[in-house]
């Protein structure tokens, strides 16, 4: 993820950025911070399940809505959000999983064919763990799993019912600015522009655990193998450019929500305004009250 240098926040049309996995919080400057190798703690104490807000067996992740920091058990505490993942295998460290005397449990065995649970060490079974604290409703709606509707918007719904709709929204990026200004994920900065006009910042997605084998040779990746691309709509507004693999299958990547960066420039220099003329579908939650009022207007 390439974030541009910092900048007013701008909803416009021509400068839509992402849906954000990353958790768009209303940080505290306290939870402001670098990684460290070192032994550390949750921000919270305590975690009683609320709910299971999304799961998928596919991608081998889990959201959990929990109550933290609770004195009695009596409901009072506050929310947070977990997100547990377990990390794709590194492939020049899966041969460890089969040396030696791995433990095994057998389930089943028929001719050719059998089947185990291997238990792997320590070192080969941790789990990607995403802390969203304190959590607020809009976080715990965010991470839910809900049916979309597909809505068209004209020009004119954006100027009229879009961007009314976004600037009435407490859309915090305080985390992007964290990042920008070095107060947090300065270790994981792969490149950075300083220009106060064109610079940007360059950081690896949350959702990648900068371990797998075919990341760690993106530098020598060609440009044909690359998808470059925008979104639209995102949920926070700070430009943005997502440069993922083609043969990934990557969140967000779909015709309803990606741009490709390379048209939207072309699209731009061959009409400053074209993004303002355009009619752009896009993917809405069920419940999302711009849904609403779009098909309110659009049907009356």
């Amino acid at each position: 993820m390439a974030d541009a240098a910092p900048q007013p926040i701008k909803r416009k049309r021509d400068a839509a950025a992402e849906e954000a996995e990353v958790p768009g919080t209303e940080e505290k400057e306290a939870g402001v911070g670098n990684g460290t190798s070192a032994p550390v703690r949750f921000p919270f104490s305590g975690f009683r399940v609320q709910k299971v807000l999304r799961e998928s067996a596919r991608d081998k992740i889990i959201f959990l809505h929990g109550k933290v920091n609770e004195t009695s058990g009596d409901g009072n505490g506050e929310d947070a959000v977990v997100i547990l993942e377990k990390t794709p295998f590194q492939v020049e460290q899966v041969a460890q999983l089969l040396i030696g005397s791995p433990e095994l449990q057998l389930q089943f065995s028929n001719d050719i064919y059998s089947t185990y649970h291997l238990f792997p060490p320590r070192q080969l079974s941790d789990v990607k763990t995403t802390v969203v604290y304190p959590a607020t409703e809009k976080h715990l709606q965010k991470y839910l799993r809900q049916d979309l509707r597909l809505i068209r918007e004209t020009g004119d719904d954006y100027r009229n019912i879009t961007l009314p709709h976004l600037e009435s929204q407490s859309l915090s990026i305080q985390w992007v600015y964290n990042i920008l200004d070095k107060k947090a994920e300065a270790d994981r900065v792969v490149f950075e522009n300083p220009d106060p006009s064109d610079g940007f910042v360059l950081i690896p997605d949350l959702k990648w655990n900068q371990q797998q084998e075919a990341i760690l040779q993106r530098y020598q990746v060609k440009g044909d193998r690359l998808r470059v691309y925008l979104h639209y709509l995102p949920s926070y507004y700070h430009l943005h450019v997502h440069f993922t693999a083609l043969g990934f299958e990557a969140a967000g990547s779909g015709v309803e929500r990606a741009h490709l960066l390379a048209e939207v420039i072309e699209n731009l220099e061959c009409e400053p305004r074209h993004y303002q003329r355009r009619t752009l579908t896009f993917a809405l939650r069920a419940d999302d009250p711009l849904l609403q009022l779009l098909q309110e207007t659009q049907q009356s």
